[in-house]
This record gives structure tokens, sequence and C-alpha cells, in this order.
């Protein structure tokens, strides 16, 4: 008898988008990651597609939009303290244009360098994304 346990997973997107030497963040004010630095994102809704969501939730907690969104990097975020598990499709945003407003679950929005970055509370997978970006030179 197998002790394996299955887990679900729900798709969740997010959107890294690092405009004149600064990277777009929310903090966020609701669970699973509440106090903490994060890039845009959030859950996708039943029949929208990733793409439609990242662009969503990305105007409702920044209202802001962009030209373009690529894939970037897939994660299995594991749920813990009876919060869900995701997989978050991570996309890299370009040409983002509107005013920086927070909305929705983002207490604050702002831009930042690498280095203010790292002396925030931050997701840490969101610290490594915005290195690894940031060494490519893009």
């Amino acid at each position: 008898m197998s002790d394996a346990v299955t887990i679900t997973y729900l798709p969740g997107v997010s959107v890294a988008i690092f405009h004149d030497g600064r990277f777009l963040l929310v903090l966020r004010d609701r669970a699973p990651s509440k106090g903490l630095y994060a890039f845009p994102g959030g859950r996708v809704n039943k029949g929208e597609s990733d793409e439609d969501a990242v662009r969503r939730e990305l105007a409702e907690e920044t209202g802001l939009t962009v030209e373009r969104v690529t894939p970037l990097r897939h994660l299995l975020l594991h749920g813990s303290d009876g919060q869900p598990s995701y997989r978050l499709r991570v996309f890299r945003g370009f040409g983002p244009a509107g005013t920086l407003l927070a909305g929705d679950d983002a207490a604050e929005a702002g831009w930042f360098t690498l280095e203010e970055m790292a002396q925030l509370p931050i997701i840490p997978s969101v610290l490594e994304t915005a290195r690894n970006l940031s060494a490519e030179g893009n």
C-alpha cells in the first residue's frame, strides 16, 4: 500500500516587469503571502488563459498594462497552514503603461531596484527571478 499524497495545484500567474532599472512589486495584503513583496499576480479563473489572467491581475493590482508578455518560468508552490498549493506560471512583461495605483489585494505598489528589493520582506523566488533577469541585462 502506498503512502503517497496527491497534491492538487491551483493555476496561478505572476508578471516580472523590469523597466528603467527597476522591478514592479506589490505588497501583498492577503494570505498566503500577506506582508511580503512580490510580482503582481494571482489565481487563474476558470476558462481564462494564463496570459489573460496575468494581464487582468496586473491591471487589478497596479492599474498598469503591458504591451506584451512572454513565459519566463514555472514554479510549484506548496501550500501550508491550510493554504492551497499553486502551479505558478511567471511571465515577463514588456512596455508598461498607465498610472501606478495599488488595488485589489495589493496594499502598496512601486518600482524597486535590485538593491532595494534585497532589503524588503520579499518572497525568495521573486528576488531570485529578479537577480537572474538583472544578471542577463534584461
